[in-house]
């Protein structure tokens, strides 16, 4: 049950930007600069990321939703999402990305678990000043979606079908509709 009245034919984060539309405008448009803006980082490791600080926030709605958008701009694989919300070390992943998820679990831990050492690892597996930066930022930012999507206990998807026909449709157009 939802803590205030939402559509109940839409869902997690959905649901809340149909409530206050005056606000979904500004995340969204962080979600699009953040995920799909200009970067080194591919957007499949922007997603990767986002995915996995949702699973350690233990957001549904999130990790499956980004899970979903990063397994379709990997080509179908599956695998790689399950993996990095699961056991990022061994997953099929760069080096690079790996030390970027540590960053981004510290973040996620609290903003000051992020000591120079982690960042020293991310810049010595080849991540730039601007890749620390904007993981550290998708991080955060996952937080406060995360938090936002389960603090008003919004519903999540019903299936993988469900995730996955919302993931085709954000990679063809983006987060801003």
């Amino acid at each position: 049950m939802t803590h205030i009245p939402l559509r109940p034919d839409l869902r997690g984060i959905v649901s809340l930007f149909d409530y206050r539309p005056e606000t979904a405008r500004p995340l969204c448009e962080l979600a699009e600069v953040l995920l799909r803006g200009p970067s080194t980082l591919a957007r499949a490791e922007r997603e990767l990321i986002a995915t996995y600080v949702s699973a350690l926030n233990e957001c549904e709605f999130c990790r499956n939703s980004h899970g979903a958008i990063a397994t379709a701009l990997l080509d179908g694989d599956a695998e790689i999402p399950r993996r990095v919300s699961t056991e990022y070390l061994s997953a099929p992943i760069s080096e690079k990305l790996k030390a970027l998820l540590a960053v981004a679990g510290a973040v996620q831990r609290s903003g000051r678990a992020v000591s120079s050492d982690v960042v020293a690892a991310a810049s010595r597996a080849g991540a730039s000043d601007r890749e620390v930066h904007d993981t550290v930022l998708i991080a955060a930012a996952f937080c406060m979606y995360n938090r936002y999507v389960d603090g008003l206990a919004t519903v999540p998807g019903k299936s993988p079908d469900e995730y996955r026909q919302a993931a085709s449709h954000i990679v063809a157009s983006g987060y801003v509709q």
